[in-house]
């Protein structure tokens, strides 16, 4: 068997290479997986190139046969077979990789009857022959390819600065390879290759300044001028309050949305994990793309970085986000899809904090001053003709009172070129940006300017979990809103957006309440007379009689709101309120279990998507009608007395 063309891999053993020994530890992904000795290892990265086999060298007697089989196991959890060619008994066996297979992070395994012995874990990269004589200072380089051709025009980025590809798909940078990865800017009428739901745009670095390193793209034609991104706010996935069980009810209504749609594409917002619960519950970004894989395939999900994706046992913005990076994706990044340009940030700042749970609330929310010369370099090849959907963790403002806003939310800058909401404003001045957020587990929209807008998107996981946990079939969040998820529909450079709400139907956009009602429901007693439970039960008390009370939680200024009582329209407010389900379901309960002296965590917000509305009458009969920004409408024809139960909003 020859030696010299091939790429070695070097596994250590001191006992023989399936042997089955008491001691051996099970994969924690699969108990049913037999484990070798821990004294096997497999190299952490390995480069090949197209088409060439693989020999694994070996030392000590392993027997390894030509029955047996290389398995590589995807982030998904499927497992390739890679078949061996030749065996050198007890000192190398040789194995081919099949059409098709792609680079990325693998599970390497040897597979006898049926069993899987595990060897390690890999990350894979598969190179094109390429003749480069890189240039001087070059220490990034490859090749952008679609269908075995080089594409010229790509952009490549390291975090700082940007090269094109040449004539021939060939990109050179010179780089301080501070953020220890490469990302291609996809294309307009491209996408990548996914590894499970992750897209392949980005490459990990390895090497210091003074190595070479080579990185290839792959692109895929696509016709993505009409598409559909479903944008998801945060999912706070920690394996605690039933969360996965809930997560995978939820799965049930963005999945049957996601099949029926054209083009589809899921954007996060952050927060898609809990630290606080990494390794208390062994919940960590493994287990969370474990989760996701399992629920979803066939759609590309890109991720937006959030405060609580940071790992508290670093020191510092850089170090807690290594994990983030190394398993999901760059902090800050675009890419296009169809004629619309994204562009994912990320404005929580933990410069200069220490290690420790104490302190995950002590960062600050501001773009750094090197994601602003970024973001400057990449719009500046942007065509300001082009939409621009920014997205990031935290919002730039925060509703205060029932219209009017809180500018300052966004204020952590503190040093040279950080960008606080003003600075912002300027950076991205000319583009036409839609800027998506999450974090408040609540929704608005605001329209800043003719240019700008902002649209905040609920939270998948509603509160925390919570409200589900303790009041089953009851998924909302802080506001009342659902648990759910924007839509965005795009048509070329023309698009619309609305909230689906997971467990209901499309058409559940507004809830109506009969005040009435809901007083005689909300008092002291229900939140067992805790001293945190009176605001909500006074300010049940002190609904005017006869009034109606509507949650349009997806609401801008582009809505109507009308309350008719027999035909004659009322007068309409818009207002602050604390939605009544959201305070049965989940603010009544944790009150009552509260020591007198404690306060409860995650009770109901006052929120400014309410509109109020007072009747002649309790006896009457009153028509809710709301109408969308897209021109839909939904109507409620409320025959009143109309009884205030939680059983009647739960999930169907």
């Amino acid at each position: 068997m020859k030696r010299t063309s091939f790429i070695c891999i070097l596994l250590v053993a001191c006992a023989a290479f399936l042997a089955a020994a008491c001691q051996n530890k099970p994969e924690p992904d699969n108990s049913a997986e037999k484990i070798i000795p821990s004294n096997i290892s497999v190299p952490s990265e390995l480069e090949i190139e197209d088409g060439q086999t693989i020999i694994l060298s070996l030392i000590g007697r392993a027997h390894v046969t030509m029955k047996d089989e290389v398995v590589m196991r995807t982030a998904a959890n499927q497992d390739i077979i890679c078949p061996i060619v030749a065996v050198d008994e007890g000192i190398a066996i040789e194995f081919s990789l099949p059409s098709g297979f792609v680079a990325g992070n693998y599970k390497v395994y040897i597979r006898r009857d049926g069993i899987n012995y595990y060897v390690g874990s890999i990350q894979l990269s598969i190179l094109k022959p390429l003749v480069i004589e890189p240039d001087p200072g070059t220490n990034i380089y490859g090749i952008v390819e679609c269908e075995g051709k080089g594409v010229p025009g790509v952009l490549v980025s390291d975090g700082v600065e940007f090269a094109t590809t040449d004539a021939n798909g060939i990109y050179q940078l010179n780089s301080k390879k501070k953020w220890k990865y490469v990302f291609v800017v996809i294309p307009s009428g491209y996408a990548v290759p996914s590894q499970g739901v992750l897209p392949s745009f980005h490459a990990t670095l390895t090497q210091n300044m003074n190595t070479a390193e080579r990185r290839d793209f792959e692109l895929v034609k696509t016709d993505n001028d009409n598409f559909t991104m479903f944008v998801l706010g945060d999912m706070h996935l920690a394996n605690r309050n039933n969360d996965i069980s809930q997560f995978n009810q939820f799965s049930r209504t963005l999945s049957a949305e996601i099949s029926s749609a054209k083009n589809p594409y899921v954007l996060t917002l952050g927060d898609m994990t809990w630290d606080l619960y990494w390794y208390s519950n062994k919940y960590e970004f493994p287990q969370y793309l474990n989760t996701i894989n399992s629920n979803y395939s066939g759609v590309q999900f890109f991720h937006t970085m959030g405060n609580h994706d940071n790992d508290m046992n670093s020191v510092g913005d850089y170090n807690k986000s290594f994990q983030y990076t190394r398993d999901i994706a760059p902090t800050f990044y675009s890419f296009n899809i169809g004629q619309i340009h994204f562009v994912v940030l990320d404005n929580i700042d933990y410069n200069n904090v220490g290690t420790g749970s104490d302190l995950r609330g002590n960062y600050k929310r501001n773009f750094t001053a090197e994601q602003m010369t970024w973001l400057a370099k990449d719009l500046s090849y942007v065509d300001k003709s082009t939409p621009v959907f920014m997205s990031a963790h935290a919002p730039l403002s925060l509703p205060s009172g029932a219209v009017s806003w809180n500018n300052n939310y966004l204020n952590g800058a503190d040093s040279a070129g950080e960008a606080n909401l003003a600075e912002f404003q300027k950076a991205v001045e000319g583009y036409d940006v839609h800027f998506l957020s999450g974090h408040t587990h609540n929704v608005f929209n605001r329209t800043f300017s003719k240019t700008l807008s902002e649209h905040n998107c609920g939270a998948v996981c509603a509160t925390w979990w919570w409200s589900g946990h303790l009041t089953p079939g009851i998924h909302v969040s802080q506001d009342g809103a659902p648990g759910g998820f924007a839509v965005w529909e795009f048509s070329g450079k023309n698009f619309k957006h609305s909230f689906r709400s997971a467990g209901h139907p499309a058409d559940y956009q507004f809830r109506a309440y009969d005040m009435n009602k809901v007083k005689e429901v909300i008092v002291p007693s229900l939140g067992g007379n805790h001293k945190d439970f009176v605001k909500f039960s006074t300010a049940a008390a002190n609904y005017p009689a006869n009034t109606i009370l509507v949650n349009v939680w997806d609401y801008d200024t582009d809505w109507k709101v009308s309350i008719s009582e027999n035909g004659k329209e009322l007068t309409v407010n818009r207002v602050a309120a604390y939605d009544p389900v959201h305070v049965v379901a989940l603010s009544a309960k944790r009150c009552q279990s509260a020591s007198a002296t404690s306060t409860p965590s995650f009770l109901t917000n006052s929120w400014t998507h309410f509109f109020q509305a007072q009747a002649s009458s309790a006896n009457s009969t009153v028509t809710v009608t709301v109408t969308d920004r897209n021109g839909n409408t939904y109507t409620e024809t409320m025959v009143r007395p109309k009884a205030f139960d939680i059983n009647d909003y739960k999930n169907q």
